[in-house]
């Protein structure tokens, strides 16, 4: 198969790398395997995220480059220096696709200045996932990251999410640390009304996969275990 030089976003898994044959189609791992030069988030995920799909090249002859939190962005520019050497080069996502609440867009942006081809490959993306999943607004949404950890900000966000969704019916999507998830659910049960509308889903694509819609006063007689686990919420006034 004949590829053209640039820089390919490359998805993976949202969790247990044994999912890969299940959401990853095979055109991916034929343009992932022709690469031996990736920027990554962490260089160990990556390593073993090309072991599962059998790269053909030794890892220890690849070129991992970091980018994450700790990364200086200001020394970033000599990433894409191999692809006028006519090297194409792979941007690995974490988990789930590159650059959507995930770091890369930095190097995305530097790869338009240089006039270099971008390719993005079709993968999972939880956000989406969610949202197709949620039975909510899918043609006016947004998303926010992380709502603040502090209690009065929190309530507050919160708050205005609620306000987007009534004003303009729109669906307000937002992540959490997995170790916070319980404390979140249990914000939003307190503040939010008991009309709103809540998607949870959690552990996207894998056999253990939760997703389930219920307003906020029928979420108050379930329980749910949310600990550790990767976990979109979904607000909407009305399904």
């Amino acid at each position: 198969m004949e590829m053209e030089t640039g820089l390919y976003l490359i998805p993976t898994t949202l969790g247990d790398f044994n999912t890969a044959d299940k959401v990853l189609p095979n055109y991916n791992i034929i343009v992932t395997h022709k690469i031996k030069i990736f920027i990554v988030e962490q260089v160990r995920t990556a390593r073993r995220f090309l072991k599962k799909i059998k790269h053909p090249v030794e890892i220890d002859n690849m070129t991992f480059l970091e980018l994450n939190k700790h990364t200086d962005y200001s020394k970033v520019s000599h990433y894409l220096d191999s692809i006028k050497l006519g090297e194409s080069i792979g941007l690995l996502s974490e988990a789930g696709t590159p650059c959507i609440a995930d770091p890369g867009s930095v190097i995305v942006k530097q790869a338009h200045e240089k006039s270099v081809k971008v390719f993005p490959l079709v993968g999972p993306n939880s956000i989406i996932l969610s949202l197709m999943a949620s039975g909510f607004n899918g043609q006016n949404f947004s998303f926010h990251g992380y709502l603040p950890v502090e209690k009065n900000l929190r309530v507050k966000s919160l708050q205005k999410l609620e306000s987007l969704c009534s004003i303009d019916k729109q669906t307000q999507i937002f992540i959490e640390t997995p170790y916070r998830n319980s404390s979140l659910f249990s914000s939003i049960l307190k503040h939010c009304n008991s009309n709103t509308y809540l998607c949870i889903a959690s552990n996207i694509s894998l056999d253990s996969q939760y997703i389930r819609t219920l307003s906020i006063s029928q979420w108050k007689k379930e329980k749910v275990d949310l600990d550790k686990k990767p976990t979109i919420f979904l607000l909407s006034k009305g399904i």
